[in-house]
């Protein structure tokens, strides 16, 4: 049996192993202010990148991270069976117009800024069930682009709120694959998938507070599943739920009796620090894969980390439905990563 799962709970296990063997990250201007910069792997000059719309910065950014997880593997592109993918435009364009330049299969996924997750789940089912050998998973957001997606047009210098996040300006990519890269190769060993969570939050600035139900749920179905608790994990991060979020998700999940300590932290809350500016923090699907390619996976590569948890959140939201008065559904997945 090569991955098996419970109908009774919403956690798989793969039996087989996945081997992480490589990540890339490609961030912008304000990114590189974090403090997990110096941890990026590749670093924009300018918000457009050389190119003529940020829609096309962002395939440029989606496919040099594909590539630079490839490269970073120390395979061709030909050596990658599927790429798995997603990001937060319409028809998911970053990641098909970026496929369309290599030989691979493509698979298209979307669950807003919990696709990282999502692909590493269906990447890791192919992997450990022995249809492919390697997969190349990412996602990418762009500040730009994401605004006028799911809110205002920049042009309009609409104010904004308290709430509110900034959209990361980052892609990601990593490499699944059924042979390790080294010593110390961190694995895929269990995900537990989301469910849809509806809060009835209908402010698409609040996003934090949208998801933060969606997080609760999926990580306390993961302990509950595996009989595991905080305290099993060196570290437990979440995407973006931003500081708001997360000190909402946190309290959601004491009253399930389950602290989480110093070992937890929200990436979109601590992307980009104390700046004002930026209200609550980072979001979009490019803030929890760069902030996993970068930190997190070179600290499981160094052995400094031994077990992570990480766990996108995404609100499955667009402007259109948001006006005509619909609540934020919202999703979170979690994916065990071990050395």
């Amino acid at each position: 049996m090569r991955c098996y799962f419970n109908a009774m709970n919403q956690t798989i296990y793969f039996h087989n192993s996945v081997y992480l063997t490589s990540a890339y990250s490609v961030v912008g201007t304000e990114e590189q202010k974090s403090k997990f910069a110096q941890y990026f792997d590749e670093k924009m000059d300018s918000q457009e990148w050389g190119e003529a719309s940020f829609e096309k910065t962002e395939l440029k950014m989606h496919k040099t991270a594909v590539r630079g997880a490839i490269r970073e593997a120390g395979l061709d592109e030909s050596d990658i069976d599927v790429i798995v993918g997603g990001d937060l435009l319409n028809q998911i364009i970053s990641a098909g117009y970026s496929a369309r330049e290599f030989q691979s299969s493509f698979l298209g996924v979307y669950s807003a800024c919990s696709t990282y997750a999502e692909s590493m789940i269906v990447g890791s089912l192919l992997v450990s069930g022995g249809h492919v050998q390697r997969v190349a998973c990412a996602t990418s957001s762009h500040f730009s682009s994401a605004e006028r997606q799911y809110r205002f047009p920049l042009e309009l210098g609409t104010p904004r709120t308290p709430l509110s996040q900034w959209t990361v300006t980052g892609a990601g990519s990593l490499i699944l694959s059924n042979l390790p890269s080294g010593e110390a190769c961190p694995r895929v060993t269990m995900a537990t998938l989301g469910r849809i969570v509806d809060f009835g939050i209908k402010d698409a600035n609040n996003m934090g507070a949208a998801m933060a139900p969606a997080a609760a749920d999926t990580i306390v179905r993961h302990f509950r599943d595996t009989g595991r608790t905080p305290a099993d994990y060196d570290l437990i991060v979440s995407g973006d739920l931003g500081k708001y979020g997360s000190s909402v998700f946190k309290h959601l999940v004491k009253g399930e009796g389950y602290i989480l300590g110093t070992n937890y932290f929200d990436c979109g809350a601590e992307i980009f620090g104390d700046d004002e500016k930026k209200f609550q923090g980072g979001s979009g699907a490019g803030c929890g894969a760069t902030v996993f390619n970068g930190y997190v996976y070179k600290k499981l590569r160094r052995g400094e980390l031994k077990r992570v948890l990480f766990m996108p959140t995404g609100a499955l939201m667009s402007k259109q439905i948001s006006l005509q008065g619909e609540s934020i559904p919202a999703i979170a997945h979690a994916v065990c990563v071990e050395v």
